[in-house]
């Protein structure tokens, strides 16, 4: 369970975050939209502990993450970042097992489980075939394939994503979802995940939160949020709302500006 109470967050004199309270139970996906600018990644780089707290706390499973190390942390919450810096000799294989660094031994060692689990997460991001690619020799998709099976590799409660089909194709965004939906319910895992496409997040999140502006707006089922109403004062464009014709979940068709067609 993620608890995020009375958050706020600054850049210098600039709030950035502002009174933030969000609940992510265990098995729940609770997607993060919004425009860009609005917060989204800011609040996924203050719960992983990137950005200082200013006030309000976050619980990971009753523990205050202000209070944990980083190794700590590192058991409590994985991170699907939407862009990193690795060092580019690194193949899939060496990136993945990184997620095994808060468990090695005191010499730094990988174990056999270590490895077996390594191997498990790649297979589940279909990259087992990228084992020993170097990861500046990858398409974004495939590095942020590889960013995923890291994740699953750390085995964390908590899974916190922030664009993670930003460099997919549709086959495998929808792939990634399905998996991340799967191991939430299978492993119980408390997941947020940042998303653009409105679309994916109905199709895949439990509940929808829209940040706008650094203040969360409204949170509910993607019935309750994905609105034409609410869309259109948050994006300010006109959308139009359909059903799904297997699920029923809302799916966001953007209007045409007369003007802006010109």
């Amino acid at each position: 369970m993620l608890q995020i109470e009375r958050l706020s967050v600054f850049y210098g004199a600039r709030k950035v975050l502002s009174e933030i309270n969000l609940t992510v139970n265990a098995g729940e996906i609770v997607a993060l939209i919004g425009p860009n600018g609005a917060g989204k990644s800011t609040l996924i780089r203050t719960i992983s502990g990137v950005l200082p707290i200013q006030s309000g706390s976050i619980q990971a499973n009753g523990k205050d993450v202000t209070k944990l190390d980083s190794m700590q942390r590192a058991r409590e919450m994985a991170v699907v970042p939407q862009a990193v810096s690795l060092p580019p000799a690194f193949t899939a294989w060496e990136t993945v097992l990184l997620g095994r660094t808060p468990y090695l031994n005191f010499l730094g060692q990988a174990s056999v489980k270590d490895e077996a689990l390594a191997r498990l997460a790649l297979e589940q991001v279909d990259g087992l075939q990228l084992a020993e690619k170097r990861m500046d020799q990858m398409s974004g998709g495939e590095q942020q394939r590889i960013l995923l099976a890291r994740a699953l590799a750390q085995a964390t409660p908590i899974l916190l994503m922030d664009e993670p089909t930003a460099h997919l194709d549709i086959r495998h965004q929808i792939d990634l979802l399905q998996l991340v939906k799967q191991q939430a319910r299978e492993k119980n895992l408390t997941v947020l995940v940042a998303l653009h496409d409105l679309n994916l997040a109905s199709l895949f999140a439990d509940r929808i939160a829209i940040v706008q502006n650094g203040a969360l707006c409204v949170a509910g089922n993607p019935q309750e949020t994905l609105t034409a109403e609410i869309l259109n004062s948050i994006y300010n464009v006109p959308v139009y709302i359909i059903r799904h014709p297997e699920t029923g979940a809302p799916l966001i068709v953007p209007g045409l500006s007369t003007e802006r067609m010109k």
